[in-house]
């Protein structure tokens, strides 16, 4: 194994956005691509650690930059400020994925049929909104992602759709759980959601330790919810991958 890591300008329009790529140079055959969407702070280590594993399994692993530039936040009141015009402008967060789904499909690593997204927290909403767009992607792959609905609703969802959910997660209410299921259903998408009892929200993040706001890392959930990524992803792409 030969994992290559560096970072990837692309473009949107005239802004910049700053990735992260990472795939295994022992296999010169173009590999089905991840793209991996940051939570609320950017394109940050933690993404890009789960691009590296994307290699590792096999994949090109991108983790993308939503707010261009490659800007990051230092604390909860700037990751806010970064992520709330995207949240409250959903047309213009799809618009940067869409631009993340075609500099994928232009890399010479990549077989540009074979896209699938994971995003983790605002990242998970990210891969849901452009699985909603009924976007060629064959997976879409939420961790403890946000639900709310983005009003974009293609008539059929291509992507095979994954929401891995804490139950107790906050940010998540019952309601909106039911309302995912039915909105997917409606779109007739090929869908599962997989909801962890006693367990937060950002339970992958090793690093989350707020349980009074009901944010906690939970090993035992990370562990369950990866391998349902990777299964899905096997599935998708007809191996675990090489690594």
């Amino acid at each position: 194994m030969n994992i290559t890591t560096k970072p990837f300008e692309y473009k949107d329009g005239t802004q910049t956005c700053v990735g992260y790529l990472a795939w295994d140079e022992s296999y010169a055959d173009p590999k089905p691509c991840v793209l991996v969407g940051h939570a609320w702070a950017g394109c940050d280590g933690f993404a890009q650690s789960k691009a590296v594993q994307m290699a590792a399994q096999g994949y090109v692993g991108f983790a993308i930059d939503v707010y261009g530039d490659g800007k990051t936040g230092e604390n909860p009141t700037e990751n806010e400020a970064l992520m709330m015009p995207f949240i409250n402008d959903r047309k213009m967060l799809l618009k940067r994925l869409q631009a993340a789904v075609k500099a994928a499909q232009a890399l010479e690593q990549v077989d540009e049929k074979a896209l699938a997204m994971m995003g983790f927290c605002f990242g998970g909403l990210c891969a849901l909104d452009l699985a909603r767009s009924g976007a060629d992607i064959k997976a879409a792959i939420s961790f403890h992602g946000l639900f709310n609905a983005s009003g974009l609703l293609a008539k059929k969802i291509k992507a095979s759709v994954l929401a891995l959910h804490g139950w107790d997660d906050p940010m998540v209410a019952p309601d909106m759980v039911t309302a995912l299921s039915v909105e997917l259903t409606k779109a007739k998408c090929d869908w599962q959601v997989h909801a962890y009892g006693g367990t937060s929200h950002a339970f992958m993040v090793p690093d989350a330790n707020d349980p009074k706001n009901g944010v906690q890392y939970n090993e035992t959930a990370e562990k369950r919810a990866w391998a349902s990524a990777l299964d899905l992803l096997a599935e998708k792409f007809g191996t675990h991958g090489v690594g």
